[in-house]
């Protein structure tokens, strides 16, 4: 990829939409732009779990800000990420169809597991060059993803469906803080979290670092009232839980650092932030600067050099143990590569790599 080339990254998450965009130089990616809209999607999930017409609207109206200022991108430089809103509603379809349309590209709805992958990419090219053991920790509106690595290389990975919007409709109705309610909200997003500890032990990680909206709004706050810059301890959180109790609603809350958009579900934010504190035996937390965002960025370099691309190395894994005929199987991706770029529209280079992939594997295809 040249110097000076323009990468985007649309992250659609249950609280918030985000467009980042960067330029690429060096090898590495550095911001241009950032945008950033509170959409509350995870609200709009009904009883039936589908996405509520006032829900599909709002992001069909953030989407559309986001394609005018993406316009003239080529698509092989934008990735549209869904996560767990869209992942859980059952009209996801409807709202993807219409959705792609007003961004001017396509939506990927990644997985739980997908999802922690690219966190961890955010968070690592954001980190500097280190043999630690890291575990990252992603509270997003409806799921948390864990994640231990090193350096570059995610080593594990779970997706959980807990998170601050679902756990503040569940248990902070209202908006009204008590401490039945925290008690009650920590006690659930343990029994959820629970199986984490067989991976995510305290011995498997040197230092945890807290991604995203949930760690972000708390760090902002906890240093905003004299403590470390990034730095989440458990006094701190303790400290944090008192005040919600004093203020007894979200409405009262007056806190230097809290951000009026993060007010409706600092709650249930912060009571699964301590569930995991407590779960995973964590005593302090760094606040990442990385995210899902820089991951699909740098996920879109990666696909521009295919030795890297994690994709093409697990294809690559497969065939050679389920012992595939290399030169065979060459030789059927590139002649089924060569019909389909004659017939297929401008703009299908995704679809060509999906081929290519499909065609080395089609003789594992065919032992099945």
């Amino acid at each position: 990829m040249q110097n000076g080339t323009r990468l985007a990254a649309v992250d659609l998450g249950s609280n918030s939409f985000r467009l980042e965009i960067g330029r690429y130089e060096f090898g590495h990616v550095q911001r241009v732009e950032y945008l950033k809209e509170t959409v509350r999607q995870g609200n709009g999930l009904d009883e039936d779990r589908n996405l509520t017409r006032d829900a599909m609207e709002r992001g069909w109206a953030c989407l559309a800000r986001f394609g005018e200022r993406l316009a003239g991108f080529p698509r092989a430089q934008v990735r549209a990420v869904a996560t767990q809103t869209l992942r859980e509603a059952r009209n996801r379809e409807e709202f993807l169809s219409r959705g792609s349309e007003v961004l001017g590209y396509p939506i990927d709805v990644v997985s739980g597991p997908e999802e922690a992958r690219l966190i961890y990419q955010g968070v690592a090219r954001l980190l500097p060059q280190s043999d630690e053991r890291r575990l990252v920790v992603d509270i997003g509106g409806r799921s948390t993803e864990l994640i231990l690595g090193e350096q570059f290389t995610p080593h594990a990975v779970a997706s959980f469906r807990v998170g601050s919007v679902a756990w503040s409709q569940r248990y902070f109705a209202k908006g009204e803080f008590s401490a039945q309610a925290f008690l009650a909200a920590e006690i659930a997003a343990k029994a959820v979290l629970d199986e984490a500890l067989e991976t995510f032990r305290p011995d498997a990680w040197d230092v945890a670092y807290g991604s995203s909206g949930t760690a972000g709004a708390v760090g902002d706050i906890l240093s905003a009232a004299g403590g470390s810059q990034g730095l989440i301890t458990r006094d701190g959180l303790n400290w944090l839980r008192e005040r919600l109790l004093r203020a007894q609603s979200a409405d009262r809350l007056r806190m230097d650092g809290l951000k009026e958009e993060r007010r409706a579900v600092i709650g249930g934010g912060i009571s699964v932030l301590r569930a995991v504190f407590d779960l995973l035996d964590i005593h302090e937390m760094q606040v990442a600067q990385g995210a899902l965002r820089q991951g699909a960025l740098y996920d879109l370099l990666d696909r521009e050099q295919p030795g890297t691309d994690l994709r093409t190395t697990t294809v690559q894994g497969l065939m050679q143990r389920f012992g595939v005929d290399m030169e065979h199987a060459d030789r059927v991706a590139r002649t089924a590569c060569a019909l389909f770029d004659q017939a297929a529209p401008p703009g299908s280079e995704r679809a060509s790599r999906k081929l290519d992939w499909a065609a080395r594997l089609h003789e594992i295809g065919c032992r099945i």
